[in-house]
């Protein structure tokens, strides 16, 4: 098993394309996410205390907003994860809709019970926790 860390500066630029053109076009983008529920989601950086945005796919599972912390199976999480866990206070951008949020991390149980539903609705995501040893952390965002 080979987990293999992404490329900062990749990342960072692919991110920045994605979040112009979900904005440019109402929260609709082409390309690998096109017909994908994304939302942008703003964090407060635990170190830099700026703003940091970030594309990702979210899930409505028995009604809860539900983000997950894969990383496409990096042996790391993404630093939004670290962000949310510093300061659970966010801000989301779903099509043309914003809103505050309040973040909370799942307990192990909870967690493992929605993981099921989301890998069986988007198996990439199994495949990303059988990449990695960590445990991916699930987010709901509560309205604040």
């Amino acid at each position: 098993m080979t987990e293999e860390m992404p490329d900062t500066g990749t990342i960072n630029a692919f991110n920045t394309s994605i979040i112009d053109e979900f904005r440019a076009n109402g929260g609709k983008v082409g390309g690998q996410f096109e017909g994908a529920n994304l939302l942008l989601l703003t964090t407060t950086g635990a170190k830099s205390g700026e703003p940091r945005v970030n594309p990702l796919a979210y899930f409505r599972i028995d009604g809860k907003l539900i983000i997950i912390g894969s990383f496409a199976g990096a042996p790391v999480s993404p630093a939004w994860v670290h962000n949310l866990r510093a300061n659970p206070a966010a801000h989301v951008e779903i099509g043309t809709d914003a809103f505050d949020v309040t973040a909370r991390e799942l307990p192990p149980a909870e967690r493992d019970a929605l993981f099921e539903k989301v890998a069986a609705s988007a198996p990439g995501f199994a495949e990303y926790q059988a990449k990695t040893s960590r445990v991916i952390p699930l987010f709901e965002l509560q309205p604040a």
